[in-house]
C-alpha cells in the first residue's frame, strides 16, 4: 500500500536539480583512486568526505563485491554509401542479435532501408559492410553488419555528450577489469579502482565477483514523461553465471554484505533475483529492463558504490530508491556545495 502511494505521488520533475557546468568532469583524475568519495550512511543520515582509496576502511572480511566487467567497444563508426560515396556516421546503441545492431545514423533522412554503407579500415584497407534493414524515429536504424567481430578495427569510443574534451588514452574510459566486450558506455563507478586497490580489497578478505551488463547510451537520456511509470527503460543484455549466483546466495544466507559497484551491477543482480522464484538468486542470461523507482524493495544489494547521476535520469531514481530520496537530495546538495566532480569522470558515492 505504502509503495503504491509513493509511486503514485512521484513525478519526474522531483528528480531535477541544478548543477554548475564547471562541476561536470571533462577528464579523468589521476591516479584513479584519488577521486573523492562521499560516504552516505542510510541508518544515521550522516555524510562524510573521503578519498576513494579510503574505501578499504569501510569494508569487512566476508563482504562480497559485485563488479560489472563489460568492456566499452568503439561505438562511433565512419562510413560511406556504397555506390555514391556519401559520408555517414553510425553510432552503435545496442546489439540485438549476432551482427544485428540498433544504431543512430547521421544523416538519418538520407539512409533508408536497403542502403548499404561501407566501413574501411585505413590501416589495412579491409572493409565491413553495413546494410540498413529497418528504420525508426529520430535517426534510429537497425543495421546488419557483414562481420561484427572486426568492428573494433573501424571505430572510436563514443564519450558521453556532456564531455567536450578529447580523451588522449581511450583505456581511461575502461575499468581496469573490463573483459567482456559489448558496452557503448562505461560502467563508470568502476573507473575509480586500480589493480593495487583491488589487491588490497582481496587481502582484506573481501570476495570480488564479476557479472556482465552491457551498457547502452540510453543511460544518459533523461526521462521525458512527467509520470516516470510511463517511461520505457532501455534494455541491456546481462549475464550472472553459476559461480557468482551461488556465492551471493551463500553470502545472503550467512548475513554477509553484498556490495554492488555501480547501478548496472545493481540492476542486473536485482533483475536476476526477480527471475529466481523461491531461490535467493539463480544464474541469469538475457535482457534486463528492470526500472527501479522509490518504493522498490531490494533483495540483494546491501551497499552501493556509484557516481553522481544526471537530473531526471533513471539512475538518479535508482539511487533514490536505495538511499531514500530526501537523503540523496541532501547528499547532492552537499556534493555541489563542496564542489565534487560529477558524471562519468567525476567523483563517487559510497552508500552504506
Amino acid at each position: 500500500m505504502l509503495q503504491s502511494l509513493i509511486i503514485n505521488l512521484m513525478r519526474t520533475s522531483d528528480f531535477n536539480y541544478q548543477l554548475p557546468q564547471e562541476l561536470i568532469a571533462q577528464k579523468p583524475i589521476e591516479p584513479r583512486d584519488t577521486s573523492r568519495l562521499l560516504l552516505v550512511d542510510r541508518k544515521t543520515g550522516a555524510i562524510e568526505h573521503h578519498r576513494f582509496r579510503e574505501l578499504l576502511d569501510f569494508l569487512k572480511p566476508g563482504d562480497v563485491m559485485v563488479f560489472n566487467d563489460s568492456r566499452v567497444i568503439p561505438a562511433r563508426l565512419s562510413g560511406m554509401k556504397s555506390g555514391t560515396g556519401g559520408a555517414a556516421e553510425i553510432l552503435l546503441l545496442r546489439r540485438i542479435s549476432p551482427n544485428i545492431w540498433e544504431t543512430l545514423v547521421k544523416p538519418g533522412r538520407r539512409v533508408k532501408p536497403g542502403t548499404v554503407l561501407e566501413l574501411v579500415n585505413t590501416r589495412d584497407k579491409t572493409t565491413v559492410t553495413a546494410e540498413v534493414i529497418e528504420s525508426g524515429e529520430n535517426g534510429i536504424r537497425i543495421i546488419k553488419f557483414s562481420d561484427e567481430s572486426t568492428l573494433h578495427n573501424y571505430g572510436v569510443v563514443a564519450l558521453p555528450p556532456y564531455i567536450h574534451e578529447s580523451l588522449k588514452n581511450p583505456e581511461r574510459y575502461q575499468t581496469v577489469y573490463a573483459e567482456e566486450e559489448g558496452s557503448v558506455a562505461a560502467p563508470t563507478a568502476g573507473l575509480h579502482f586500480t589493480p593495487e586497490l583491488l589487491a588490497k580489497i582481496q587481502e582484506r578478505g573481501v570476495r570480488c565477483l564479476f557479472v556482465t551488463l552491457h551498457v547502452g547510451l540510453d543511460t544518459f537520456r533523461p526521462v521525458q514523461e512527467e509520470d516516470p511509470r510511463e517511461h520505457r527503460i532501455h534494455r541491456e543484455y546481462g549475464v550472472v553465471n553459476n559461480e557468482v549466483a551461488a556465492e551471493i546466495c551463500q553470502a545472503k544466507r550467512e548475513g554477509r554484505r553484498v556490495i554492488c559497484v555501480g547501478t548496472t551491477s545493481v540492476r542486473l543482480i536485482e533483475a536476476a533475483a526477480q527471475n529466481s522464484g523461491d531461490s535467493i538468486l539463480k544464474p541469469y542470461e538475457g535482457w534486463v529492463d528492470l526500472f527501479i523507482l522509490p518504493g522498490y524493495h531490494f533483495k540483494i544489494a546491501d551497499v552501493m558504490i556509484t557516481n553522481f547521476h544526471l537530473p531526471k535520469s533513471t539512475l538518479l531514481m535508482l539511487v533514490s530508491a536505495f538511499a531514500g530520496k530526501e537523503l540523496i537530495d541532501k547528499s547532492y546538495r552537499t556534493a555541489i556545495a563542496e564542489k565534487y566532480r560529477f558524471y562519468s569522470f567525476g567523483d563517487a558515492m559510497l552508500i552504506l
